[in-house]
């Protein structure tokens, strides 16, 4: 019973990995946020993008790589995934899945181990939010045929 618990995270993950073109669903702690949840308290809005699919991947991993904790793991085709890593070491999962027709950026923020984050995923899928939107505001005024 408890290799079934231990595997349970593992095979979302590996779903995930595989072509999964949803992003995992959050478990019942929380400590996991996502545009995806429909639960209110996980849930977080996308992230909106103009432009290009292209241009929302290499923008949300400039962003993401401007965090010092961060370290980009993948990203191909319309996923980028993140590494955050606390002071402590507590390791966070960054999911971040572009849908180009909608023009957003579907994101999961998750702590891999424990059961409260207090607020930690959250504040930093807004982080990331403010940061990407300043990053294409900036750019929209270079990039003709913006959305």
């Amino acid at each position: 019973m408890l290799l079934i618990f231990l595997l349970l995270p593992g095979m979302s993950l590996l779903a995930s990995a595989a072509g999964d073109p949803d992003l995992p669903p959050c478990p019942s702690s929380p400590n996991c946020v996502s545009s995806r949840d429909p639960d209110p308290a996980r849930r977080v809005d996308p992230i909106p993008f103009t432009g290009t699919a292209a241009d929302a991947r290499k923008g949300i991993e400039t962003v993401v790589r401007s965090f010092p904790s961060a370290v980009v793991v993948d990203s191909s085709g319309m996923v980028v995934r993140a590494e955050f890593r606390s002071r402590l070491g507590f390791v966070d999962d960054v999911e971040f899945r572009i849908d180009d027709a909608a023009g957003v950026i579907h994101v999961r923020s998750a702590s891999r181990t424990g059961y409260w984050d207090l607020g930690v995923n959250r504040r930093r899928v807004e982080a990331i939010r403010e940061a990407f939107g300043g990053a294409m505001e900036k750019r929209s005024g270079d990039v003709p045929g913006n959305r």
